[in-house]
Formats: structure tokens, sequence, C-alpha cells
């Protein structure tokens, strides 16, 4: 890993104030919320972030004591069970916030001294990017609950603006021998990256953006929730559970058309933006109605990080991102909260792939055909709850959302969700069959 504890200080301190932002404007019931199956309390989830920087960082790689003796009774997330996560004897908010600040604060003190050994910069990194998927977790739970979008100092200023219209179209990527997964020469990778080996894909057709909202809006209109046959019996089931007649945050218009539960308003279904919220089951029973499929991720990775080669083929070089190898910037990518939702499917020219795919990094997660399996070789690094007890239960996600933060995402990440969750920030894109 090369980052400079100087960095990692600037991280830190961002890191930890985009959390106590992604709270601060809730009251006492909020930061507790209702008892769900996919939420948390968030009370307990911020305490949660602050114990794994401290379990990894002061104790495991510094060798310090604990900060509270009840911590591992309170926030470790693979021993207390989420049923009963709300009926712990939790701090109230101000103490939580005290600890999350002590923690914080004796991870900057080491820093500083620029001593720290490279395990320690190395969970440093770790933590932080763990924060920064819980912020993102905690932007996606305000709109599962319906609060008001969070007030990020970050977010890039007010909602998302209209603009780039739609982007139709498929990109043609050419077969042969890819290297998927992340190569040894990454500053930093997750276990379930590791390592690039090589895999046969086909010439493949695949769409250049995700499925937008009109284009969803049809499939419904369509009868596509109603029609047996476009469903796996899998997918059939969980939309009988679910009673799922359309994406869960639409409702039907009082003039016709579609509206949008925005957090804690209702907006009119902006058509060229790409659906979001909808499960992996949804987007399967989608590509059968629309005679088209998921993208393998092998073929997603490809389509992201491949060149063309003279030949016809692709050239053995993988860009880290769609565009090549510079981070982010906001021309590229709606990262970061910027402007707190999704932008339209064509904006964003400039973060085109090599193959003209966009949107391939930010904007809406992009479900996969495929399961969320190790790669060979797989051994789990030092934390090994975080890969290893989900392969084969979860299926595959690429790309990020426009809630993610630039400094975690890369063309190799690999995200994972069961295939009934829809409320994160996912969508799709297609390929031909």
């Amino acid at each position: 890993m090369t980052m400079s504890p100087r960095k990692l200080a600037e991280w830190t301190q961002d890191a930890r104030e985009r959390t106590f932002e992604a709270v601060s404007d809730l009251d006492d019931g909020q930061m507790l919320g209702p008892h769900l199956p996919i939420t948390n309390p968030l009370l307990w989830e911020i305490g949660h972030m602050a114990w794994f920087q401290e379990k990894w960082v002061l104790r495991h790689a510094g060798g310090r004591p604990a900060l509270r003796a009840d911590a591992d009774a309170l926030y470790d997330s693979m021993a207390i069970p989420h049923d009963v996560r709300w009926d712990l004897p939790l701090p109230p908010r101000e103490e939580t916030y005290a600890y999350m600040r002590e923690v914080r604060d004796r991870v900057l003190g080491r820093l500083a001294e620029e001593r720290s050994s490279l395990e320690e910069l190395y969970h440093v990194l770790y933590s932080l990017h763990h924060e920064d998927m819980h912020t993102e977790a905690f932007t996606y739970m305000r709109q599962t609950l319906g609060y008001p979008p969070p007030r990020f100092s970050a977010a890039g200023g007010a909602r998302a603006e209209a603009g780039g219209g739609p982007c139709p179209g498929d990109a043609r990527v050419p077969g042969g021998t890819y290297l998927l997964g992340s190569s040894r020469d990454e500053p930093f990778v997750f276990d379930n990256e590791k390592w690039a080996h090589p895999v046969e894909v086909a010439p493949f057709a695949i769409a250049r953006a995700p499925v937008t909202q009109a284009e969803f809006a049809r499939f419904a209109a369509d009868g596509g929730y109603r029609r047996r046959e476009l469903w796996s019996d899998a997918g059939w089931a969980w939309r009988e559970r679910q009673g799922a007649f359309h994406p869960v945050y639409w409702r039907r218009a009082a003039g016709g058309g579609w509206q949008r539960r925005d957090f804690d308003r209702w907006v009119p279904l902006e058509p060229h933006r790409p659906v979001i919220h909808v499960s992996w089951h949804e987007a399967e029973a989608y590509c059968r109605w629309a005679g088209r499929r998921l993208p393998a991720e092998a073929e997603w990775e490809l389509a992201a990080t491949g060149e063309p080669a003279p030949d016809g083929g692709f050239s053995p070089r993988k860009r880290r991102y769609p565009w090549g190898d510079e981070p982010p910037a906001p021309e590229q990518a709606r990262l970061d909260w910027r402007g707190m939702g999704c932008a339209e499917v064509g904006a964003h020219a400039a973060g085109d792939s090599a193959f003209g795919c966009r949107q391939m990094l930010g904007n809406v997660w992009e479900w996969t055909s495929s399961d969320f399996l190790p790669f060979p070789g797989f051994a789990p690094d030092p934390y090994k709850e975080y890969s290893e007890p989900w392969f084969r239960t979860r299926k595959v996600l690429r790309g990020g959302c426009w809630a993610t933060r630039s400094r975690l995402i890369r063309a190799n990440y690999r995200n994972y969700f069961t295939p009934d969750r829809r409320d994160v920030f996912a969508g799709f894109r297609t390929c031909a069959l």
C-alpha cells in the first residue's frame, strides 16, 4: 500500500465528518428508527464504525487496550444478531459521539507521529473505506425510512440537475482471454478482488447506458409484474411475497404517469434517469421482457476497463477507471453525493470507456448475472468476515453510485447483495442475447 500518513489523516477526518453530517439533523427517535430487516439503528451503526476503527487500528495493529469495556458487546456486527440491535443498552447520542471523536483523535495522533507500521496504515485505510461504505448506506437508509436527504457539505450543491438525455444503443466488445480481478500493483484491494486471473469471454454487445426509468415504466405498463413467464421461480416467489407491481418507490400520479419518492418528497418520474432501487429479480424479469440479458461480471469489467487492439481484439492493458488511470473528476462520474441524486444516462460523456460505455462508474450500482464467488486461490484478509461468509449467497454489482466515495470506487471493485434487495442505489444495464 502506498499512501502517506498525511493523506490518510485527511481522509480519516473527512470520513468521520461525513458520518456526523449524515445523522446530525435527526432526532433521537429517528436515530433508532423502526425495526426493519434491511436497516440498522443509526445510533448503533455510528458506534459500530468507531468500534471497527478502534478494533483494527488501535487494538489489533497498535496493541492498545479497548477504550470501552463494553465495546465488543455493543458493536461487534458478527457477534450481535441483527434483530437484537434495537434492544442493546446503547450509549446516548452525545456519549456515542464522544467515543467516535476519541477513536478518531487517537488514530490521527498516531498518524501525526509518522511512525506507523505498514500494518497500521493498511488498517487506517481499510477502516475509513469501511466508514465510506456505511455513509453510503446511511444515505439509502434515509431513503428507505422516508427521512429528508442528508445535508453533506461535500454533496456538490443542490439536487441533481436535468440534462444529458438518453444514451441509446449498444457497444460491441470483442472476445478473448481477459484478466478478471485486480493486479498485484494496485495500491489497495479487497480480498474478493484477488487476484487477476484469465477468463474466456465471447464477443458481446452491451448497452451504452443503464436502463432508464422510461424504459422500465414500459415494462411495468406491459404487465411485466403480472406475467409469470418473465420471472424465475425465485423471482416470482419474491414478487408475490412483496406484492410488487412496480418499483418500490413509485406510485401512479393523479393525472396519469408515475411519481417517484425521492427521500421525503414525491417528484414526477424523470424519463432519462436510470431506474434505481430495483432488485436483481426485477432486473432479470425486465431483461426477459426486453429480449436481453444481464452482463456477467467479466463482461462488465471488460467493457469498463478494456481497450481495443489493432487486430480487432482487446489490449492486455486494463484501465483503472473507464476513462483511464486518473482518479474520478466531476465531469466523468456522478460520485460523492454530487447533486444528491442520479444524473440522466446521457450525462458524463467524459467518463466513457474505450468501448463507448457511459457511466460505468457512479450514478447507479449495476446488477450483473454473476453469483458472488471467490476468485481462484482466494485467501481472506485480516478482516475475515468482509467477503468469505457471503460467497454463494449474493449477486455481484459493479460500478458505484452517486453516493459512493470517489476514493473508494474502482472498476475492479466488487459489491454484493442478495437478489431481493431493492433499498440500495442499484440499477442495471443489459446485453444483447
